[in-house]
């Protein structure tokens, strides 16, 4: 099925945060686009996660320990590990979820304030 992803209405998921979500039957794929000095708390879910930094410098803290990384940068979080992330600059991000994010599918807000 194809997508455009200008036909897609971002989604703020935190403040700073606003993506545009394709969902299969088994992934969520987040195209996100994050503000400079945006914070994203820390949080888990059952749901594993690639992220893959395409643009800017993003700080990403896995299980307490911070990870700093520039475009071209892939990270594995795995399931229910608590993560956060601050963008030092401007970033574009996309990620993956396995299984589908159903709360992000449903249009719920996962983390801060809309």
């Amino acid at each position: 099925m194809k997508h455009t992803l200008s036909d897609i209405a971002p989604f703020t998921i935190s403040r700073g945060f606003h993506a545009r979500f394709i969902h299969s039957d088994s992934m969520t794929i987040a195209y996100v686009d994050i503000d400079e000095g945006a914070d994203l708390p820390e949080h888990s879910h059952m749901h594993e996660q690639v992220l893959n930094l395409l643009e800017g410098r993003f700080e990403l803290t896995v299980d307490g320990v911070p990870q700093q990384l520039v475009a071209g940068d892939v990270f594995v979080i795995p399931s229910n590990v608590p993560h956060a992330g601050k963008a030092h600059t401007a970033c574009r991000i996309i990620d993956v979820f396995n299984p589908v994010r159903e709360d992000f599918k449903a249009g719920q807000v996962a983390y801060g304030v809309r």
